[in-house]
């Protein structure tokens, strides 16, 4: 199939004038726009966005409207333990096919209990590669795995800062602990 003559639209942009070919009044503008939000931010008893941590944790932050803790922030991971105190985790493997940076990675055994036909032998999370998506607790059919307002865990190598199972449960049973009741 061709394409007719009637169908083609011409799109000519306009020639700039000696004074837009500079950018210089582009230029006023931008410098107009930051000079703006720099007296707006520092002005009328406004401070600084940047958090001086650790001086300042995020923890003790105010938020504007009264409350104390970030909803949408996503930290560190854990796994979550069911009511008699196992992983909840029935390895699935929805969270590794899902995750855009291929960073968990499980390792199933047939279960050793009646109530699920597997559980994850070994399940490490590589924190340093996490872009911290939440694509993993959102595909997770029985909420085993859980993004936590946890963020200022440090590791001296990269070996440290991968999370094996029982690293993720133990940040379970600290979140937990936490968590006001």
């Amino acid at each position: 199939m061709t394409i007719r003559d009637q169908d083609i639209v011409q799109i000519r942009t306009a020639k700039a004038d000696r004074l837009e070919s500079i950018y210089l009044p582009e230029v006023i503008k931008g410098f107009g726009t930051t000079m703006r939000h720099f007296f707006t931010s520092f002005g009328a008893g406004k401070t600084s966005k940047t958090m001086q941590y650790p001086e300042v944790r995020r923890e003790d932050l105010k938020l504007e409207d009264g409350g104390m803790e970030v909803k949408n922030f996503r930290g560190f991971h854990r796994l979550n333990r069911d009511e008699q105190g196992r992983v909840k985790c029935v390895a699935c493997m929805m969270c590794p096919t899902i995750c855009p940076a291929k960073c968990i990675h499980i390792e199933a055994a047939a279960s050793p209990w009646d109530d699920r036909e597997k559980y994850p032998a070994k399940f490490e999370i590589d924190e340093l590669r996490c872009i911290y998506c939440g694509m993993c607790e959102e595909a997770c059919p029985v909420d085993a795995i859980e993004l936590t307002q946890a963020y200022d865990i440090v590791g001296l190598s990269r070996s440290e800062m991968v999370f094996d199972k029982e690293k993720l449960l133990r940040i379970y049973d600290e979140t937990v602990a936490k968590k006001p009741m």
